[in-house]
């Protein structure tokens, strides 16, 4: 009974620490509470849609025009400039009024009629891989298009329809867009930072506190009590009171933003459950380790936030983790974040189950038991650090 009073007594000091400090409630609520919709906000529609784009149409025939009608009428890209030169159009791209510059030859009719194959120039601003990809697709899917029909008027003099279609295309493909049917960039980036979200406001959250501590109790991040005379203890009462915390604040990421922005959730809610807990155990037990060296509260802020970047790109969610370095990899593996992220997003983007996730379920668990174990030396070392002094002023 002694062991559960200790605990709840720390439980309830870090509790009103947190409570108290305007600092630390903006990054542990505030930020969880709103970024994430702000974020989700920012992708809500999902697609890149009418991309600016110029023609320089040195064809200037029926067939060109019908080129340069087709990409106009498609949902991806708008025609907004039409330039006599190259000169133009590339003033154009210059100034950001256009992202793409559609180039159509003098020669275009000319290759066509004698059989020749012709080229369509497209110039894409590749700052942006959305808008050259939106570009691409609908340059290539009008040009396949109104190749069907050029093969048909060649070859086929008088024919059903149904051989013309089998001329125009002999092989067909169904194309089929799995676990994220609208194709959208928000349900591919999102989930997983709303998983980055969690782990870095749990860092910034316990690194201020902890600091905090250390400038009430003169360098130290423990008072002189009775019940902070456990690390275990220490540990454990600290873990169950942000636990409890983020537990909240992740059902409320994972059910109402996710469903509020209509992101994909395939995934069973008892799996992303049972998932979460070692997340966030392991998110608070490195967080303790992490904030062990921070001797200022303004030291969490710049070292937490200039990770956040690097983490995302660790976790092989913008980058594949097969095409990264094996040093990269296995240091992407001492962070919750890289299992976290791509567990949520296999469990609500793929419906994957926990045995399908069970490499990141293991990793996560595996991590919160050795970082538990770290925070508990590191809390030790603390206490006899605390002793010591104080046996010395006496």
């Amino acid at each position: 009974m002694k062991i559960i009073h200790n605990i709840l007594e720390i439980w309830y000091n870090e509790f009103t620490t947190v409570m108290r400090d305007k600092g630390i409630l903006i990054f542990i609520i505030f930020v969880p509470l709103c970024y994430p919709l702000l974020y989700s906000y920012v992708y809500t529609n999902e697609v890149v849609r009418d991309v600016p784009a110029a023609v320089v149409d040195d064809s200037n025939t029926q067939l060109s025009r019908k080129f340069i009608r087709h990409m106009d009428a498609s949902p991806d890209v708008c025609i907004a400039a039409y330039c006599s030169n190259m000169a133009d159009a590339e003033e154009l791209l210059k100034q950001q009024k256009v992202y793409g510059i559609v180039h159509i030859p003098s020669s275009f009719i000319l290759d066509l009629w004698h059989h020749e194959q012709t080229h369509v120039g497209l110039y894409c601003d590749m700052c942006s891989m959305l808008y050259y990809k939106a570009l691409m697709i609908t340059a290539t899917n009008v040009s396949l298009d109104m190749n069907k029909d050029i093969k048909v008027e060649r070859y086929i003099p008088a024919t059903t329809d149904r051989e013309k279609e089998i001329i125009r295309m002999p092989i067909d493909y169904d194309y089929v867009s799995l676990y994220n049917p609208q194709s959208g960039f928000a349900a591919f980036l999102i989930p997983p930072v709303l998983m980055l979200i969690i782990q870095q406001t749990l860092f910034l959250g316990i690194g201020m506190s902890m600091g905090e501590s250390r400038d009430k109790y003169s360098g130290s991040v423990i008072p002189f009590k009775p019940a902070y005379k456990n690390s275990v203890n220490i540990v454990l009462g600290k873990a169950i009171m942000y636990f409890m915390l983020y537990l909240i604040m992740g059902i409320y990421m994972f059910t109402f933003v996710t469903r509020s922005f209509g992101l994909p959730q395939l995934g069973n809610y008892l799996t992303f459950l049972a998932f979460l807990v070692p997340y966030l155990l392991a998110c608070i037990f490195l967080a303790m380790v992490l904030s062990s060296f921070v001797y200022h509260r303004e030291d969490c802020i710049m070292l937490f936030v200039f990770l956040s970047v690097p983490l995302l790109f660790l976790s092989g969610i913008s980058w594949p983790g097969a095409a990264m370095p094996m040093f990269w990899k296995y240091v992407s593996w001492l962070m919750p974040s890289s299992f976290g992220m791509n567990g949520y997003v296999r469990i609500t983007g793929c419906g994957a189950s926990l045995a399908d996730v069970s490499f990141e379920f293991k990793g996560l668990w595996i991590q919160a038991i050795v970082y538990f174990m770290i925070a508990c030396m590191m809390y030790h070392r603390e206490i006899m650090r605390m002793l010591k002094r104080y046996s010395v002023q006496k």
